[in-house]
C-alpha cells in the first residue's frame, strides 16, 4: 500500500522548479488537444487562425515558463505576457492563454523587488496590445478593453492578496517561536534556580560550619561527608535537568515530587537548619503537576531559609486534599542573618509563576514576629 504522507512528504523536498514544471507541461499538453482549440483567451474577437509552426512556439512561451514562476516570476511573467501578446496579435486563441492569470496570480505573490514598477509596465504595454488589434480588424469595444484589464488587476491583486496572507501568517508563527523560547528559556532558568541554588546554599552552609569542627575530628568527618553527599545529589539534579533539555531525550524522565520531601527534609537538617516536617493525608494518584510544583515550593522556601534564618526553627507543613495539595513553610526568625525572605525575590516570582499556571493561591510574608511565612494552595490532577 502506498504511503501518500512519505511521498507527499518525498515531493516537498524536490526544488521547487521540478515541483512547479508539470502545471506547465500539462497545461500544453492540454493546449494540442484539438478538442480546445480556440478555448482560451480572447482580446478583441478576431477571427480564429489555424495552428501553424509559431502556434507551438506561442503554447512554449506561454506554458513552460510557468516552472519558474515561484523562483522567477519576473523572467515567468515576462515570458508569458510576450507568448499571449502573440497569441491575441496571430488569433490562435489556444487554451495556454490561460496561463497568463496564473503567471500574474504568481508574480503578485512571489516578485520580490519592484513590484510597482512591473504593475505600471504591463499596464503601459496593454494600450499598444489594445491599438495593435483595433487595426488588425477587432471589433472588441473600449469597454470591452476595460474588463479585461480588470480582470488582469483582479488576478495580479490576488497574488498581492496571498503574498500578504503568507507574510502574516509567517510573522504569526515567528511570534510563536519566540514566545516559545521566551517560555522555554524562562523554565530552564527556573529549573537550574531551584536546583542550582538549593544544593549549592547547603555545600556553603555546610562548609562554613566545617570550618570551626577542625577540633572535632568525627563531626569534622560527618560535615565533610555531608558536602559531599550534597554535591552528589546536586550532579544528579543537574543531570536530570540536562536530560529534559535534549531533544532526543526520553519522555519519561522522572522529575522530583513530594514523595521525595522526607529526603529535601533531611538534607536540610543535615546542613545545620532545624526542621519539623508533618504531612496530613495521602498524595493523590493523579496529581500530576501538583505534586512537582509543591516539591519546587518547599525546595526554595528551605533554601531562603538556610540562605537567610540559618538555624532558626523552620517548619514545613503540607497537606494533601482531594483536589488540592496546600504547603506552608515557616521560620521564627530566630537564626543568624534573618533577612528579606525572597532576597532578589527571583525564586519566590518562579514559584508564583508555578502556582498560578496550575490556577493556585501562593504567598510569601514576613511574620510579625521575625522571619517569614510562604503558602501555596496548588490544584492537583493537573497534567504533568
Amino acid at each position: 500500500m502506498i504511503d501518500l504522507a512519505r511521498v507527499a512528504d518525498r515531493w516537498r523536498r524536490y526544488d521547487v522548479v521540478v515541483r512547479d514544471a508539470p502545471f506547465g507541461l500539462l497545461m500544453a499538453v492540454v493546449s494540442l488537444l484539438p478538442a480546445l482549440y480556440g478555448k482560451g483567451t480572447q482580446v478583441g474577437d478576431l477571427p480564429l487562425r489555424p495552428f501553424d509552426a509559431l502556434a507551438f512556439v506561442v503554447i512554449a512561451l506561454e506554458c513552460l515558463p510557468l516552472a519558474v514562476r515561484r523562483r522567477w516570476p519576473a523572467v515567468c511573467l515576462a515570458l508569458v505576457s510576450l507568448g499571449f501578446v502573440l497569441d491575441q496579435i496571430r488569433a490562435y486563441h489556444v487554451f495556454a492563454s490561460n496561463a497568463m492569470s496564473v503567471a500574474l496570480i504568481s508574480a503578485g505573490a512571489h516578485l520580490e523587488r519592484h513590484r510597482r514598477a512591473a504593475a505600471l509596465l504591463l499596464s503601459a504595454a496593454y494600450v499598444p496590445l489594445a491599438v495593435a488589434l483595433d487595426r488588425l480588424g477587432a471589433t472588441e469595444k473600449v469597454e470591452g478593453y476595460v474588463v479585461f484589464y480588470l480582470t488582469l488587476v483582479l488576478a495580479w491583486g490576488i497574488g498581492v492578496w496571498l503574498r500578504s496572507t503568507r507574510a502574516a501568517e509567517a510573522e504569526r508563527r515567528r511570534h510563536i517561536a519566540e514566545a516559545t523560547r521566551t517560555a522555554e528559556r524562562t523554565r530552564i532558568a527556573r529549573e537550574l534556580h531551584d536546583v542550582v541554588t538549593h544544593h549549592v546554599t547547603a555545600m556553603v552552609v555546610q562548609a562554613e560550619a566545617a570550618r570551626y569542627l577542625t577540633a572535632a575530628p568525627d563531626r569534622l568527618d560527618t560535615a565533610l561527608s555531608a558536602v559531599t553527599d550534597t554535591g552528589r545529589r546536586a550532579i544528579s539534579d543537574l543531570r536530570r535537568l540536562l536530560d529534559l533539555l535534549n531533544p532526543d531525550h526520553d519522555t519519561d524522565v522522572r522529575m522530583p515530587s513530594v514523595r521525595e520531601l522526607h529526603t529535601l527534609v533531611e538534607q536540610t537538617r543535615r546542613a545545620g537548619q532545624p526542621v519539623e516536617f508533618a504531612e496530613e493525608g495521602t498524595p493523590a494518584e493523579s496529581a500530576g503537576s501538583a505534586e512537582f510544583v509543591a516539591y519546587r515550593v518547599v525546595q526554595e522556601s528551605l533554601t531562603n531559609a538556610l540562605k537567610y534564618a540559618h538555624g532558626s526553627r523552620t517548619e514545613v507543613r503540607v497537606r494533601y486534599g482531594e483536589k488540592e495539595i496546600f504547603v506552608e513553610v515557616g521560620t521564627d526568625g530566630s537564626g543568624s542573618r534573618t533577612g528579606a525572605p525572597g532576597g532578589s525575590g527571583r525564586g519566590l516570582a518562579g514559584l508564583r509563576e508555578r502556582v498560578d499556571a496550575l490556577g493556585g493561591e501562593f504567598s510569601a510574608d514576613r511574620r510579625a514576629g521575625g522571619g517569614f511565612v510562604v503558602r501555596a494552595l496548588i490544584p492537583a490532577g493537573s497534567p504533568s
